[in-house]
């Protein structure tokens, strides 16, 4: 049997799973994580609860699972970033998280440089990629060590690599898209120019091994997490789309090997190099989704997540919410822009927030498929989807109504170490076919549309005016 230990290193948590060649899941361990969101829109974790995350997830899910190790992989944060001693591996500040949005000032000054930055990276000067946030750990924490993403610093503690993947690089702001290079040019736009940076690898490259579970084994697999799902969901032919419903909500579609640019406000990124290709997705985002669910359970609005359906009443009766509890992505880049809830009346309870809560994330999703349909040169046809949210039939069948679209529920909860154990496998045998790595998979559920279209517009239409109040008029484009 060749078994990948597959590690999901997330937001709220860490996932370790242990799967065999045919994709079966043999073993599941996880350890939650708890980031401390801080006044001016900061957001940051322990470096070492996140090592020890890794490791006490991974080791139970191999003590679990009693079968021999092929290989580990790791799937990332994508643009959580930390500054650490290369020489010892310790870490000289806390880990920034994607959500943080205190180097605004940094993206401020260079808004000069923002469309030329676009063109060479396919990204947004916007402080949700990595480069701003290392500008402003050396800005006002530390200039010593290296200042890398988490994963380059999780994969050195595993095997010694100084290294990086490849789509994990295109969300730096400092990466040549096309190229699959470090620039210079972009390196200096951000004061960076003398930071030591990882390698960049493909996903199926082996980078090491490592004894940190068990019998020495080779460290691969390295991928962003949005990308592992879009892999482990099929995703493989340009006009497939996933979303991940998580921390965020992220919608990528397959652009296949040519990076095109977005003209719609989103962000283009490697999806992955493996079998010596790179090929390009396109994505959008949404900031807060299961951390809005998360800042209504502490409100007392809802008692847990599992409890959404329960609560949600069945019509919201007009009440209209824009949960840019962290900001607005795209289209409107925003950080600025905050939450709301609008059409409330004496009778509004807490069902119909709960409900509009819900449909305001399903909205975010819905708007930014219409945009990847338009970038792609032909609407969705489907949107396939995971993640914790997944559960709730409420916000599943509030996407196919507003998008219009059918939305295939992905059967298993572990999209994202699924994907990076098929980059794995690629890795152990160079001769599979990535088709046939992934394997084909049968919808868990399929939500289709009960809303007409002009209903699904009217409430859009709605939707987005609010949106537009809570955005303060400061959107980019």
């Amino acid at each position: 049997m060749t078994a990948v230990l597959a590690i999901d290193q997330g937001t709220s948590g860490t996932k370790a799973i242990v799967v065999d060649e045919a994709g079966r899941v043999l073993a599941l361990a996880e350890e939650a994580l708890h980031p401390r969101y801080l006044d001016g829109g900061g957001v940051e974790q322990d470096p070492e609860a996140l090592w020890d995350s890794v490791v006490d997830a991974g080791r139970r899910a191999v003590a679990e699972a009693g079968v021999p190790l092929a290989a580990v992989a790791l799937a990332n944060q994508g643009e959580t970033v930390l500054a650490w001693d290369r020489a010892t591996g310790r870490p000289l500040s806390q880990a920034v998280v994607w959500q943080d949005r205190r180097s605004e000032a940094i993206c401020d000054v260079r808004r000069h440089e923002a469309e030329r930055v676009a063109e060479r990276t396919g990204l947004v000067l916007d402080p949700y990629f990595s480069a701003p946030k290392m500008r402003w750990l050396r800005d006002h924490v530390t200039t010593d060590g290296v200042v890398t993403t988490t994963d380059t610093w999780l994969v050195h503690r595993l095997c010694g690599a100084f290294v990086t993947d490849a789509s994990t690089a295109s969300r730096s702001l400092l990466l040549e898209l096309d190229e699959v290079a470090w620039s210079g040019e972009l390196l200096d736009v951000f004061g960076l120019g003398d930071e030591a940076l990882p390698e960049v690898v493909a996903s199926d490259d082996v980078v090491g091994t490592t004894t940190v579970f068990g019998a020495e084994v080779p460290v691969t697999g390295l991928v962003v997490d949005q990308q592992a799902a879009l892999l482990a969901e099929a995703c493989l032919e340009a006009g497939t789309a996933k979303c991940t419903y998580g921390t965020g909500a992220f919608l990528l579609a397959q652009l296949g090997e040519r990076a095109v640019r977005s003209t719609a406000g989103l962000t283009t990124s490697v999806a992955w190099r493996l079998a010596g290709r790179t090929s390009y997705c396109v994505d959008g985002q949404v900031y807060t989704a299961a951390s809005a669910v998360r800042w209504a359970t502490e409100l007392g609005l809802v008692g847990a997540a599992d409890q959404l359906d329960a609560v949600a009443a069945p019509d919201s009766d007009g009440v209209l919410c824009v949960p840019a509890l962290a900001g607005l992505a795209a289209p409107w880049w925003d950080p600025q822009a905050t939450a709301s809830f609008t059409g409330m009346t004496l009778s509004s309870g807490r069902g119909q927030l709960v409900r509009a809560l819900l449909e305001g994330v399903a909205a975010q999703v819905a708007l930014l498929a219409g945009l990847v349909g338009a970038d792609l040169g032909a609407p969705l046809t489907r949107l396939r989807v995971d993640g914790g949210l997944t559960r709730s039939h409420v916000l599943m069948q509030a996407q196919a109504d507003l998008a219009q679209l059918p939305v295939d529920v992905y059967p298993s909860a572990h999209a994202t170490p699924l994907g990076a154990a098929a980059c794995a496998r690629l890795a152990l045998d160079p001769g599979l076919d990535l088709a046939e790595v992934v394997g084909g998979w049968t919808p868990d559920h399929v939500f289709e549309p009960a809303w007409g279209a002009d209903r699904a517009e009217e409430f859009l239409d709605r939707w987005q005016a609010a949106a537009t109040q809570s955005s303060l008029g400061k959107a980019r484009p």
